[in-house]
């Protein structure tokens, strides 16, 4: 028997090779969270240089061209003593408990959001194949989810939604959608082409329109526009049917933390809150059990006999 027909057989090995699967891309996430900021700011300062020098000659005393630096170079190293981290002091989740979240050289303590973004990573891995099943809507849902982990920390930590991930995000919901008309189940993916180009068209223009009327408004900006990208890829993969639901629980919940960190922590109202966290886990949260909730709230106002 081979291994695909093994894991169609059994759910239960297909739910523990995805979570163990979202251990090692929980991994690889962290190293997209790191660098790819750094990578971008990079490109921007060059880009920036090259406006400012424009057509002048190079200069032959020059500073050197910088060390390569992306997702694979360099070696992952300590945060502390930046010695290159060996492979077996480097397995996801497992090297961080052994070693008790301390380099193995210099015995600096090792931040603790490595293990838990891959351990969120491997949840919500197995949750994707505990609600699809064996199936290609389960590997495109995957996907979906990992790069949404990015997205959240990277937002999280610079407010920035790189248009590296968001964009993919957006043709990979579409993309999905023209693999197949529709999805069976009961689950979200993939949604019928017609109603992702709606969705990713609608998400982008509603966000963008609540932006300008807000600076109209107030003169102040309310959010970035990687917030209308992802809110377009989020459309793109969930269909313009769950727009408004992911609109009302990102900004409900955005809302309760907002007033919890300004009444519990002293947060000044002004200091902006990034938004794509948000966006993020109710566009999830939609792709798992959207027609659920949807059926269930509207349950609420239909009268049973």
């Amino acid at each position: 028997m081979s291994v695909i027909a093994l894991l169609a057989a059994s759910p239960g090995l297909f739910l523990g090779a995805c979570l163990l699967l979202g251990l090692a891309v929980g991994s690889f996430l962290n190293v997209v969270i790191y660098r790819l900021p750094i990578m971008l700011e990079r490109q921007w300062r060059e880009q920036y240089a090259q406006g400012l020098q424009g057509d002048a000659p190079l200069d032959a005393g020059a500073a050197p061209a910088p060390q390569r630096f992306d997702l694979i170079v360099p070696r992952s190293a300590c945060p502390s003593c930046k010695t290159p981290i060996a492979a077996w002091h480097n397995v996801p989740l497992v090297s961080w408990l052994l070693l008790r979240g301390r380099c193995a050289h210099c015995g600096k303590s090792i931040p603790a959001r490595y293990p838990l973004v891959e351990g969120l990573t491997a949840v919500l891995s197995a949750a994707v194949a505990w609600q699809l099943g064996f199936g290609w809507p389960a590997l495109a849902a995957l996907l979906f989810t990992w790069f949404l982990v990015a997205l959240t920390f990277i937002d999280l930590d610079h407010q920035l939604l790189p248009d590296a991930l968001t964009l993919p995000l957006l043709w990979g919901g579409l993309g999905v959608s023209l693999i197949a008309a529709h999805g069976g189940g009961g689950a979200v993916v993939p949604v019928e082409l017609r109603s992702s180009l709606i969705g990713a068209m609608a998400g982008y223009v509603s966000l963008w329109s609540v932006y300008h009327l807000f600076r109209l408004l107030t003169g102040k900006e309310g959010m970035g526009y990687g917030d209308f990208k992802l809110f377009a890829a989020l459309g793109a993969w969930l269909g313009w049917q769950l727009l408004l639901p992911v609109i009302l629980i990102a900004a409900l919940a955005g809302a309760v933390v907002g007033i919890a960190l300004i009444s519990l922590r002293g947060h000044s109202r002004a200091m902006p809150i990034p938004f794509g966290p948000f966006l993020a886990a109710a566009g999830w949260l939609m792709l798992m059990f959207g027609p659920q909730l949807v059926a269930r709230y509207l349950g609420l106002f239909v009268p049973h006999p």
